[in-house]
Parts: structure tokens; C-alpha cells; sequence
């Protein structure tokens, strides 16, 4: 008698096989399993994304950032992953292809198995994250297109609940963030505006020149005094300013504490938080968490931060680096469980390669393909 995994396997294979999901042309989109080896194959590459725009932050600028595109094969069926590095994350494009060159998932023959090959990958090092979650991405990927269905829906969660995303406008003279606000104004239900340095109020006022919409604050830890810190906090709200990030170093969890139990708004740890067993430490330090795959090794670990938090009352936002489609629909899936989104990475970027989660007169919608959602440009 079949046991209950290898029923679900057969099943989901078969489902896999005529399942008919939307593609780029609106038109349907067959998966067909064509039989191979029964083993798992990793493809990897570099590819450098471009931003639109210079984007800058308490800590530094840039206009491109660096990124290896990851597929995993198995039985003709592809599912599409990526690490993306911006500088802060200590990752570089050699790092990340190091390491996945000592991934062998050829080992592995039932992709189902995602515990033990993911519990395998984080084990090769104490670190790598971003090269871990492209892995995590991609088999998540390719899983989902397997079983014929979104993540979202293999977790339960309800698309329509996707709530609305942030964009980002980096520090930058008045003049030039009243032009980055009037090209989001009518696309957007929410800005984030980064912040951290003396500019702080001149930016604020420069936007709220030609907008009222509510903003969030990322601080990227450029305030220093908990004091002031709180004043300009007071004087935000006044404003229009709904949530504040990582307001301080992540080295003053005190201080932070202290901020947060005065705070007339929610504090949410970025720098502070990377995996799931930081979650504990945090808990009375900040209302709430923001979770990166690319810090946090991807989907399976993020979404176990979300209910973590969740059961610890804390609230939950869901960010991402500048990446292409691929990783934002990726972390899109468990969006409609968060407070906040801030999954604009993708819209900062000219040389996207994936067609994948949309902004909708401001709100998140997930396409409704199976997987993660993505399909090449």
C-alpha cells in the first residue's frame, strides 16, 4: 500500500502534468514532465542588476548591485531562484558562487524532500545566506510547479489580503526626492522614505509638498541619540509617518528598548534581525520584525519567522533588496499574513528578467501560477 508521502508525490507529479496555469501571453501554460535521470540538477550565473536611479541610504550609494540567477532542473521542470548582494550583507558574487559550487543536489531524487535537502544546503556553512536562499527559491519554485499550485495557496493564505507596498525614496537633495515622489504619487498607497542623516526633516517637508500619503521611515541605524531620537519620532507622526525601521546601531538593543517602550509609533528591527533564532532577543525591543530571504536563507525560513513572530505578538513586515522578479514574488507569497510590505526591489531595478508579482493601484497581486509565480522575460 502506498504510504501517505509517495501518494502525495504521485499525485502532485500527475497534477503537474496537466495543470493549466496563466503565462505572459494570458493564454494557459502546460507543464509536461519529461522523464530524466530522477535527480536534481543546479544551474547558476551572474548577473548584475541595474537601478534605475542612484539609491542612497545613511551608509552609502550605489547604482547597481550584484546578483547570481539560480535554476534548479528536474524532470524537464525549472524553478527559478537568486541571491542578491548589496554591499551591507558582506556577500560578493565569488562568495555566493563558491558556495553553490559545493551544493550537489544530485543526491537528492525526491524534490518533496524539501526539509532534509534545505537542512543540508544551511549546513555547508555558517553563513552564505543569499546563496542559500536562491536555493530555497528555486525549489520552492520548482516544488509548487510540481504540485500544480502558488505558495500562497500551499500555505492557506488569501491573495485578495495582499496588502500594499511601500516605495522607496532614498536620501537625496529635496529638489530631487520631490521628483522621486511626484513619478510614485497615484501608483503607490504608501511611501518609505530613507532617512538617517540631518536631512531628515528637509526631505519629510519636500514630500509632503506634493503628497499626503502615509509614510514609513528606514533609519538604516543613522540615528545616534536615543533622546533626539525620539523627538524626531514625536515629530514624524505629527506628519503622516506610520512605522519606523531600525532607528538605531543594532548593538543598543537597550537603547532601542528604551526608544520602543516611548515610541508614539511601531519600531521594526531590520540590521537587528537576520533568522529565526534572533526572533527571542528581540521580543519588548521592537513591535515587530522585518523579514529578508536574502538574510534569512529564503521562503522556508521566512515563513517560519512569521508565524514565530506572529505567536510572540509581534507584528511582521516582509522586505527585499533590489532583486528581480524572481525573489520579490517569491517573498510576495506570504505577504497577505504580514502588516506591512516593502517589496519594491524590483521596480528599482531596468534590467529585470522574470514577469512576476504586480502593483495594482498600490496593492500586491500575486499571479496565480504555480510556484512562485515567475516566468522569463
Amino acid at each position: 500500500m502506498q504510504n501517505r508521502r509517495d501518494f502525495l508525490r504521485t499525485a502532485a507529479l500527475a497534477t503537474a502534468g496537466v495543470a493549466l496555469v496563466g503565462c505572459k501571453s494570458g493564454g494557459p501554460q502546460k507543464f509536461n514532465i519529461i522523464k530524466g535521470d530522477g535527480k536534481l540538477h543546479l544551474k547558476f550565473f551572474p548577473y548584475e542588476l541595474k537601478l534605475a536611479h542612484v539609491f542612497t541610504v545613511a551608509s552609502y550609494s550605489r547604482t547597481t548591485t550584484p546578483d547570481v540567477q539560480v535554476e534548479i532542473e528536474y524532470e524537464g521542470i525549472t524553478g527559478y531562484g537568486e541571491a542578491s548582494m548589496p554591499p551591507y550583507l558582506g556577500q560578493s558574487v565569488e562568495t555566493v558562487t563558491a558556495f553553490l559550487s559545493k551544493v550537489d543536489l544530485s543526491q537528492f531524487t525526491d524534490p518533496f524532500r524539501m526539509e532534509d535537502i534545505l537542512a543540508y544546503v544551511d549546513s555547508l556553512s555558517e553563513g552564505d545566506a543569499a546563496a542559500k536562499a536562491a536555493i530555497d527559491i528555486a525549489l520552492h519554485d520548482l516544488v509548487g510547479k510540481l504540485m500544480g499550485q502558488p505558495w500562497y495557496r500551499i500555505w492557506g493564505l488569501d491573495p485578495a489580503k495582499a496588502p500594499s507596498t511601500t516605495f522607496t525614496i532614498g536620501i537625496d537633495t529635496p529638489e530631487v526626492v520631490k521628483e522621486k515622489t511626484l513619478e510614485a504619487v497615484g501608483k503607490f498607497n504608501i511611501l518609505k522614505v530613507k532617512v538617517g542623516l540631518h536631512t531628515d526633516e528637509a526631505m519629510i517637508k519636500a514630500i509632503r509638498e506634493v503628497t499626503d500619503v502615509p509614510l514609513a521611515v528606514d533609519a538604516n541605524q543613522g540615528w545616534q541619540d536615543r533622546s533626539q531620537a525620539l523627538e524626531e519620532i514625536f515629530w514624524l507622526k505629527e506628519n503622516g509617518i506610520v512605522m519606523v525601521e531600525q532607528p538605531m546601531a543594532k548593538e543598543r538593543l537597550d537603547d532601542i528598548a528604551w526608544l520602543t517602550a516611548h515610541s508614539p509609533l511601531p519600531i521594526f528591527a531590520d540590521e537587528s534581525i537576520q533568522r529565526l533564532k534572533d526572533i527571542p532577543s528581540l521580543v519588548g525591543a521592537y513591535n515587530g520584525i522585518n523579514i529578508k530571504l536574502m538574510k534569512c536563507t529564503g521562503m522556508r525560513e521566512g515563513w517560519k519567522m512569521a508565524n514565530m513572530a506572529r505567536a510572540l505578538g509581534m507584528k511582521v513586515m516582509v522586505g527585499c533588496m533590489t532583486e528581480t522578479s524572481c525573489a520579490v514574488s517569491a517573498a510576495a507569497q506570504f505577504s497577505p499574513f504580514v502588516d506591512f510590505a516593502d517589496l519594491d526591489g524590483n521596480l528599482l531595478i531596468a534590467n529585470d528578467r522574470f514577469d512576476g508579482v504586480k502593483v495594482v493601484n498600490g496593492k500586491l497581486s500575486l499571479p496565480d501560477r504555480p510556484g512562485i509565480g515567475v516566468i522569463p522575460l
